[in-house]
């Protein structure tokens, strides 16, 4: 079967453009169209927890650069891994608040189909 990629964008309320691609989408995409113009409520946290992030593992970047002890380097680590896997419990819950609501909502069930593919990659 030819793969085939379908860029996908969203334009939230406060100005950010998401864009991810859905692999092996069909012809038209999710294989019908839909624009998604709903909002996600969380975006705002997720953007201030990405940001916590970054800065945290920044800090790590200086202890490593430091020569500071291995162990809390490692405990620092698993403070940002735990930050990003809650960061990405947010994003999924959103997106089954939204997304696969307007998907069910419109009779799309390619898109629950598809739910699986982002919760087994998040999972891992």
């Amino acid at each position: 079967m030819e793969e085939i990629k379908h860029v996908h964008t969203h334009s939230l309320p406060d100005g950010t453009v998401i864009e991810h691609v859905h692999e092996n989408a069909g012809a038209q995409g999710h294989g019908h169209s839909h624009s998604h113009t709903h909002t996600h409520t969380h975006t705002k946290a997720v953007l201030n927890r990405l940001s916590r992030a970054i800065g945290h593992l920044e800090s790590i970047r200086r202890m490593v650069e430091d020569g500071r002890d291995c162990s809390e380097v490692l405990i620092q680590l698993s403070a940002v891994k735990a930050a990003i896997n809650n960061t990405g419990k947010v994003i999924l819950q959103d997106h089954i608040e939204h997304c696969i609501v307007d998907a069910v909502e419109s009779g799309d069930k390619e898109a629950l189909e598809e739910l699986n593919k982002p919760i087994d990659r998040f999972m891992k």
